[in-house]
């Protein structure tokens, strides 16, 4: 592709706010380590993602407990106190997102989430509802790096793919966004997204 994005596409998870599973378990258990064995062994991570494509938290917990009843309090203080996962926003990354607005930059946005803590999200962080359009996977039920969720956003809101650029922590879902036929830029830092901003032509 040689034509330059003109419209900006983010994730929300360890791009614009921090998530991490960690930072709730780390009052569970003595060290990382630990609490790392906990995610690995009751399959945590390919858990949540069920809840991120729209299945029941209840459903959900009462079918990891029937497996590991040993954990039953672990795993339900993930979704009663999931937001001790979320501490704060990553303020270079909102500053880089509201810059480009006051720039009239078309921002959207795409977000493996389940669509009641997004939802509880929004309330928390404002500028999460500052978007033109938020493709959330719990509600249609499928997730990235799958072409139809990025199609979603493509067709609802009348876009391009080569018009956008997405930007995403994860790898897979980069590749993903390319297939479909967006620039991407995979997130590391605000200052190394600045620079890439800067090099698809926005004037930061």
């Amino acid at each position: 592709m040689t034509q330059n994005p003109t419209i900006v596409v983010f994730d929300i998870g360890n791009v614009l706010i921090r998530w991490d599973m960690h930072y709730l378990y780390e009052s569970f258990f003595a060290d990382r380590e630990q609490s790392q064995a906990f995610i690995d062994e009751t399959g945590l991570q390919d858990w949540n993602l069920q809840q991120d494509l729209g299945r029941d938290w209840r459903e959900a917990e009462d079918d990891l407990i029937a497996k590991f009843p040993h954990f039953e309090r672990e795993i339900r203080a993930f979704r009663a106190r999931w937001h001790d996962m979320v501490p704060g926003v990553i303020a270079g990354s909102v500053l880089i997102k509201e810059r480009l607005q006051e720039m009239n930059v078309p921002i959207y946005a795409i977000t493996n989430f389940a669509a009641d803590t997004f939802a509880e999200c929004q309330e928390r962080f404002q500028t999460l509802k500052q978007f033109r359009d938020i493709v959330v996977s719990g509600t249609e039920q499928v997730i990235k790096p799958d072409a139809g969720i990025f199609n979603i956003l493509l067709e609802r809101n009348n876009l391009s793919a080569k018009d956008c650029l997405f930007v995403d922590d994860s790898l897979a879902n980069i590749e993903g966004a390319r297939k479909v036929g967006m620039h991407a830029h995979h997130f590391k830092s605000p200052y190394l997204l600045a620079e890439a901003l800067r090099g698809y032509g926005f004037d930061l």
